[in-house]
């Protein structure tokens, strides 16, 4: 048995594509179609078959895909050696994308971390994109850094804190004084904050519960460039209370605390598996990790790390 063909049967049904399979493990297409004609043979299934212009599994692929990523995941940790870090010789790039208010808040504490301890750990911060791409699965971002859990089953993650919804407006905003009620939230001018350019979000939601509903006039695709709106006009804005303070203090903006019931925000930490054994990989987690909490307030232990096959130690 040609153990081999594992490694190319997981490439092959996470990629679903011969060449992207063949890119993963840098063969060339051709090895990597004979390489599926073996793995036929041993199985008796074609594992992909042409729908149009893509493919697709098969049932039977369908039930192997856990198993087989499972099986390769330990036989590479079986064959990876134990290795001590040394962070001051280590010299790698990371890659780390993120809603904006999250990076904001990240990125001083964290260079300043990684320059005292791993001066050769060079980082690139990205925004988030308009729309969702696999780019950890493809090696293209290493870390992901939102408020929404993955659904894929090849990537882990981890919830390292949450925090509380509130209303940013500025200070000489005519009904900045006293409380917010319900009556004076509908009597004000929202901007949203949405990638996408959503005019609509959990605030809705719950105000439509009432039967209400708000008077929303733009969405921005960050909460700095929401809150730059805010501080400028008497647009207010419903935004991460502890994570956005920063921001809000510097443009001379307060805080008030909505009178909905609105579920907090998570922060999530997403990655593929295929760095959970990673040392430096692990290392780079838990400083995001711990600057994450110090900015949310959080101090206590997040969620367990979940991935393929469940519940996940925490790196």
């Amino acid at each position: 048995m040609d153990l081999n063909l594992l490694v190319a049967l997981d490439a092959l049904l996470e990629e679903n594509s011969v060449t992207a399979a063949a890119d993963r493990l840098h063969l060339s297409p051709p090895a990597m179609s004979r390489t599926l004609a073996r793995i036929r043979r041993a199985t008796g299934d074609d594992i992909l078959v042409r729908a149009g212009r893509t493919m697709v599994p098969t049932p039977r692929a369908l039930e192997l895909r856990e198993e087989t990523r499972e099986l390769v995941r330990r036989a590479t940790a079986v064959l990876t050696p134990v290795r001590r870090l040394d962070l001051a010789r280590l010299n790698r790039h990371f890659t780390v994308r993120g809603h904006d208010a999250l990076l904001a808040a990240l990125a001083a504490p964290l260079i300043a971390r990684i320059g005292a301890t791993a001066p050769n750990i060079h980082l690139s911060l990205l925004a988030e994109s308009s729309a969702d791409q696999p780019d950890l699965t493809r090696g293209q971002v290493d870390l992901e850094i939102g408020a929404n859990e993955p659904g894929r089953p090849e990537i882990s993650s981890e919830v390292v804190g949450s925090d509380r919804m509130a209303l940013a407006l500025r200070r000489e905003h005519p009904l900045a004084k006293g409380r917010v009620d319900v009556d004076k939230l509908l009597r004000m001018a929202f901007v949203t904050v949405s990638r996408r350019g959503r005019l609509h979000d959990a605030v809705d939601d719950a105000l439509a519960e009432r039967g209400l509903r708000r008077r929303v006039i733009a969405s921005l695709p960050t909460s700095a460039a929401a809150l730059d709106v805010v501080s400028r006009s008497d647009a207010v804005a419903v935004v991460a209370e502890r994570v956005c303070r920063p921001a809000s203090a510097r443009l001379g903006l307060v805080t008030r605390r909505l009178p909905l019931e609105l579920p907090p925000a998570q922060v999530v930490v997403t990655w593929h598996h295929r760095h959970d054994s990673d040392p430096a990989h692990a290392w780079l987690r838990d400083q995001v990790r711990d600057v994450l909490r110090e900015a949310t307030g959080d101090t206590a232990e997040g969620r367990p790390a979940t991935g393929p096959g469940g519940p996940r130690e925490s790196a």
